[in-house]
């Protein structure tokens, strides 16, 4: 025993004389370096130099969209959007009708299953026939003339209301359904079709080149159907389906259906009309700021935003930038959020000086660490640092900044698959837009 407490005397002693050398080794040199803090973490706040203006999207594509639009909406605040459609739609198999198809009905289903407006006002379209290939490889874009790719003469008018219900088991919007009845003459001309006329899709997209489906402008509220015209796990797709019998063995009646699938060219065209907003006057113009920003959807409405006090932060080499970030507060009032759904997600892009508009490095990074999403304190927050930090670098390679930045543009991120719009607060407003920036000074 006495000789393991002599051990660990021994050890103790020599455990104190190392961390005494550590602490004389550590001071050595400390009286050559400034008595002030070698960093020192900053933060600072731009929201003054900020200026923001309401501006109509010029070009947004339309084709092959998540979902297909289709109604007319009467917004208290963004004024009247109307929404036409059309589609192609292609064999799933060769259509043997028989020797002698006799022709119930044929039919148009259009599934359904979100709806952005008032379920109360009825919704009048009208079905024609295109006489007008649509090119599934092709870029159409909102003002698409979808009318004029059209026989002058519908093939029916239909009302209806749109329909919201909830599932009760699995406490989800329920797909709902559109049934029209296209006539028994179009059923004719697609049961008694030539052979030659369906031997594949290609030749049957040029014997029938699809639907148009148009809205009449509402006079009322109105809204917007979010169609599910592709299949997924839940459904089969919207399609025609022409119902028949066979006049020789008088079968029951049976159906061939043609579907609207995923390599069907599927094509929108917005309208809007704002002339009676608030913010008619100053849409377009840069000579006077709103306190109110308005972000719109379906080929509608952005925001062009620029930071004056930019500039000043270039080649501050004595910095280092830990965090820059944008800020845009929703109007809850304005937006009536709670009877209108806001985008739960928005998008700021920013433009060089060739003109060029681009997403930001920070957004190739991490589509999460970007940001813009919607949050509880009804704002959104986009991290810019890293295009911020590119913005501010100087290339002695080039002999230029490595990045120019002339302004932003804030937008939904679903621009042609949603029509959920948002106010948000001016630069003009107590609240503003903040760019906020935290760096490290290098003393």
């Amino acid at each position: 025993m006495k000789r393991f407490g002599y051990r660990w005397l021994i050890i103790i002693i020599l455990a104190l004389f190392v961390i005494s050398g550590c602490k004389y080794d550590n001071e050595v040199g400390m009286e050559l370096l400034p008595s002030t803090d070698l960093f020192s973490v900053k933060s600072s706040v731009i929201k003054s130099k900020i200026r923001a203006y309401t501006y109509m999207e010029d070009t947004v594509r339309t084709d092959e969209s998540a979902k297909s639009l289709l109604g007319s909406f009467n917004d208290s605040i963004f004024g009247n959007t109307t929404i036409n459609f059309a589609s192609q739609f292609r064999l799933s198999s060769y259509p043997d009708y028989g020797a002698a198809p006799i022709v119930d009905s044929a039919y148009l289903y259009l599934y359904y299953r979100l709806f952005y407006g008032d379920t109360s006002t009825v919704q009048k379209i009208r079905i024609f026939e295109l006489n007008q290939s649509l090119d599934v490889d092709a870029s159409y874009y909102q003002n698409t003339d979808l009318k004029a790719m059209a026989k002058t003469e519908p093939l029916t008018t239909f009302s209806f209301k749109p329909r919201i219900q909830i599932d009760s088991v699995y406490r989800d919007t329920a797909y709902q359904l559109l049934k029209i009845n296209l006539g028994k003459e179009f059923g004719r001309k697609l049961a008694y079709a030539d052979s030659l006329n369906m031997v594949d899709n290609e030749v049957f997209l040029n014997f029938f080149k699809g639907l148009y489906v148009e809205t009449e402008k509402t006079t009322g509220k109105g809204g917007i159907l979010s169609l599910e015209t592709v299949a997924n796990d839940s459904i089969n797709g919207s399609a025609i389906v022409v119902y028949y019998r066979d006049a020789i063995s008088d079968t029951a009646s049976v159906n061939h259906a043609y579907y609207i699938s995923s390599f069907c060219a599927r094509v929108n065209n917005f309208m809007h009309d704002y002339s009676k907003t608030s913010f008619y006057g100053k849409l377009n113009k840069e000579s006077t700021e709103d306190s109110l920003l308005y972000i719109q959807p379906t080929a509608g409405l952005k925001s062009k935003i620029y930071i004056d006090d930019l500039v000043n932060w270039r080649d501050s080499s004595k910095i280092v930038i830990n965090k820059a970030e944008m800020i845009f507060q929703v109007d809850t009032i304005a937006s009536d959020f709670k009877k209108y759904s806001p985008p739960t997600k928005l998008l700021l892009t920013f433009v060089d000086d060739k003109g060029g508009n681009y997403l930001p490095i920070d957004y190739a990074f991490s589509p999460t660490f970007y940001g813009g999403y919607l949050l509880t304190d009804y704002s959104y927050r986009f991290n810019v640092t890293q295009l911020f930090d590119s913005y501010r670098k100087w290339s002695e390679a080039d002999k230029k900044y490595a990045l120019d930045i002339k302004h932003f543009y804030l937008t939904t991120l679903n621009k042609s698959s949603s029509a959920n719009r948002i106010v948000l607060k001016g630069s003009k407003s107590a609240v503003g837009i903040k760019f906020n920036i935290t760096y490290t000074k290098i003393n």
